[in-house]
């Protein structure tokens, strides 16, 4: 899929599918402020499933909607089909926010939403290549992106909660 004639100014320019495998444009989100992460099921970060449940369930009545983007890219740790690794995060994460169709986040097969994020043209100080699963990128109420933290950073950490809490207000 060539990317040169299309231009984004914010992640409200694309529709990724679903886990489902329906089409589900970010445009659904203006207005809201969104943590996209890409996740995995058999990753030393997975356990982060319940802290990124626990913030979503803390702070989605404020406007936050965490963005869950399955992906195979580090060590086969996301093998799973898109109906298993929804099983897996609903039985064993209760997880209940939005979940993306598997696509890949770094490479020459990297999704369009990815490429954009990592583009360090469109996000200089947020941009560059995702190193391993579980990387968040904080995304304030236009679409653009206004923080990353990598993998070691909990979702329930301080320093993510402070940042979301600022997008918030």
């Amino acid at each position: 899929m060539a990317s040169a004639a299309f231009s984004a100014s914010s992640v409200y320019d694309f529709t990724m599918n679903s886990i489902d495998g329906q089409a589900a444009p970010l445009a659904a989100y203006r207005g809201k402020v969104l943590l996209l992460v890409n996740v995995a099921s058999r990753c030393g970060f997975t356990p982060q499933y319940a802290g990124l449940e626990k913030v979503y369930e803390q702070y989605k009545d404020r406007g936050l909607v965490i963005l869950g983007f399955p992906a195979n890219n580090f060590g086969a740790q996301e093998p799973g089909t898109n109906d298993e690794i929804k099983s897996f995060c609903s039985r064993t994460y209760n997880v209940t926010f939005p979940m993306y169709a598997k696509s890949s986040v770094k490479g020459g097969d990297i999704n369009p939403l990815y490429r954009f994020l990592t583009d360090k043209n469109e996000n200089a100080t947020t941009g560059g290549d995702i190193h391993w699963n579980f990387t968040k990128f904080l995304i304030g109420r236009d679409g653009t992106v206004i923080a990353r933290f990598e993998p070691i950073a909990k979702p329930d950490s301080p320093e993510v909660t402070a940042a979301i809490e600022k997008a918030l207000q």
